[in-house]
């Protein structure tokens, strides 16, 4: 669909063909982002990797941010923080049951945050030694609304739509933002630079490997504190939300569908037998949790509208001839419920995966919740990880219930959100703490 907002062209992609032409076939062409106003501000002046423009410093940077966060020691930091966080959800939650109804949003998002914050700053984030944590994240929140939002200056990029967003107030509440944001990430920077400190001996937590490539300035373009702070922001963007609405929406779906759900505590207690969790070595060998994430991100992919895109120059999709610096859409949530590539497209059918390879790491545009491309997002493995190993928890340590005198269709699925989409109401339900038969028993 080629329209006109405001004065900029733009490209909505609703279907898998079109995104094929668009992420894969003329990718070098349409791998540029817009500038927007809050994007901009917020990624220090578009010094990351989500919204800056394409070129060398970005190549670069990518290059850099994923060796360092797949590294062997980043992964095996990953890993800890991974377990030791589902340990204390499994604790929280079995202390709730039996026959206690629970608001399982905040359960699942205190694993996501633990993993990245731990793996972002160490051991310290969620203990009294890390300050104002609950700040932190109230003004995160913010800042992903602000970069999820359109402003006149998105429509109307010249002197009146940037009038229009000051009258508004909307440069303003940007502005507070950013400047909470950035006395959290100096001071975070001020503690990884104090002489006094010791680095652990496996190398330190992220902020450390960033802080050194800022002072050694390695690469062929000038890292800076601003690269470090904008870089942190990109961590805890794409790794909190992402994981837990993920998680959330899978259960969502299986209480609403009882034998779906049984189906997967029986793969996964099969698989696991009598141990007090899923350990991450079991988590490959459970091909029908595979296929319920797979379903899940075609319903409910994390951001409906994949982060915009711009052609550099004139390119033809989908039959239309599109001029360079056009905004270019994918509709991530109308690809995965099209008739055209799925059948009984609005029904979660997770079996429709056995026997496919069908996946979300790129290859397959009827299925792109993380894009696809150059512009793929980086940290699509880690967030897999994070899905995969608390879901398989969550159904292997408890049975699930919902509230008495609830029913299935009672479970809201009405969407809500901003650079994510999350449930409008939290998921409420029952656990009950599974006993493991051990091998004498």
């Amino acid at each position: 669909m080629l329209m006109r907002l405001g004065t900029v062209p733009t490209v909505v992609v609703s279907s898998a063909a079109a995104a094929r032409e668009v992420m894969k076939e003329h990718d070098i062409d349409c791998c540029n982002r817009p500038v927007s106003p809050g994007p901009k501000r917020i990624s220090y002046g578009l010094n990351d990797i989500i919204f800056a423009p394409y070129g060398e410093q970005w190549r670069e940077m990518r290059k850099l941010f994923i060796v360092e966060l797949l590294s062997m020691r980043r992964v095996q930091a990953a890993s800890y923080a991974r377990e030791q966080q589902v340990d204390r959800m499994i604790a929280r939650l079995s202390r709730a049951a039996p026959a206690t109804a629970v608001a399982l949003n905040e359960h699942v998002f205190a694993v996501a945050d633990g993993i990245v914050g731990t793996v972002a700053f160490g051991n310290i984030y969620g203990t009294e030694r890390f300050a104002h944590r609950e700040r932190f994240q109230h003004v995160l929140d913010e800042a992903m609304h602000v970069m999820a939002s359109f402003s006149a200056e998105d429509f109307f990029p010249n002197a009146a739509g940037r009038l229009v967003d000051r009258v508004t107030g909307l440069v303003a509440r940007r502005e507070r933002i950013f400047r909470e944001l950035d006395a959290f990430f100096e001071t975070v920077i001020d503690q990884h630079t104090d002489p006094a400190r010791v680095v652990p001996e496996n190398g330190g937590d992220l902020v450390d490997v960033l802080v050194n490539l800022w002072k050694e300035n390695r690469g062929t373009f000038r890292f800076t504190r601003d690269h470090v702070k904008a870089l942190i922001m990109n961590t805890f963007i794409g790794g909190i939300d992402t994981s837990s609405v993920t998680v959330l929406w899978a259960m969502s779906e299986l209480i609403r569908k009882p034998r779906v759900l049984r189906k997967a505590q029986d793969e996964v207690r099969a698989v696991v037998g009598g141990k007090p969790r899923v350990d991450p070595d079991d988590v490959p060998k459970l091909p029908y949790l595979k296929m319920i994430v797979k379903e899940t991100l075609r319903l409910h992919p994390p951001a409906t509208l994949l982060v915009p895109r711009e052609t550099v120059r004139d390119v033809r999709i989908g039959g239309y001839d599109v001029p360079a610096r056009t905004r270019v859409f994918v509709n991530a949530w109308a690809i995965g419920r099209d008739p055209a590539s799925w059948a009984d497209a609005e029904e979660f059918h997770p079996d429709r995966f056995e026997g496919s390879n069908v996946d979300y790491n790129g290859g397959h545009f009827e299925l792109v919740p993380f894009g696809a491309g150059r512009r793929i997002c980086p940290g699509l493995a880690m967030g897999e990880t994070n899905v995969s190993f608390t879901l398989a928890n969550l159904l292997y340590c408890f049975d699930w219930a919902l509230p008495e005198g609830m029913a299935a269709e009672d479970v809201s699925m009405e969407e809500a959100g901003g650079l994510t989409f999350h449930q409008k109401m939290p998921l409420v339900l029952v656990p009950t703490r599974y006993h493991h038969r051990t091998a004498t028993a």
